[in-house]
């Protein structure tokens, strides 16, 4: 495989995610891929990814993952992203608010064989936090009162 496939499963991905179709977004993962910045409490392999995923839908039926840029060569693909969403259900114990929110991420995928077996990437978790009205008290993300 190479840059364009590697490209098109990166594109199928994001596409999975807006659409909430898990099976499909399992599928852009090797079954050994190795996540470099999972998310709190995300379990390995492509599972992790999925329930991930499912849990923020859960939360943000309307999820929506934008990318904005993205350079490739033959193994890897770099996206700079924006998600956005609206809080209507239970995520990271507060509950749904109603608020929008629009924050910016990045992500490195190294591919083999048309999958991703390593990812790097980080999501400005503390704007989401804020923009859906929660504070940091000693290190601690709690609902804004």
């Amino acid at each position: 495989m190479g840059q364009q496939e590697n490209i098109a499963v990166q594109k199928n991905m994001g596409q999975a995610i807006n659409l909430g179709h898990f099976d499909e977004l399992k599928m852009a993962f090797a079954k050994d891929v190795s996540d470099h910045d999972p998310a709190p409490g995300q379990a390995a392999g492509p599972d992790g990814f999925v329930e991930y995923f499912r849990t923020l839908r859960d939360a943000f039926p309307d999820l929506n993952v934008a990318v904005n840029h993205m350079v490739a060569d033959e193994d890897n693909v770099a996206i700079a992203y924006i998600l956005t969403g609206t809080h209507q259900g239970m995520f990271q114990g507060i509950a749904a608010t109603g608020k929008k929110f629009c924050v910016r991420g990045v992500q490195i995928a190294r591919f083999q064989r048309g999958k991703i077996v390593e990812r790097w990437g980080s999501s400005d978790e503390l704007g989401l936090m804020k923009q859906l009205g929660a504070v940091v008290q000693s290190g601690t993300i709690q609902k804004a009162s």
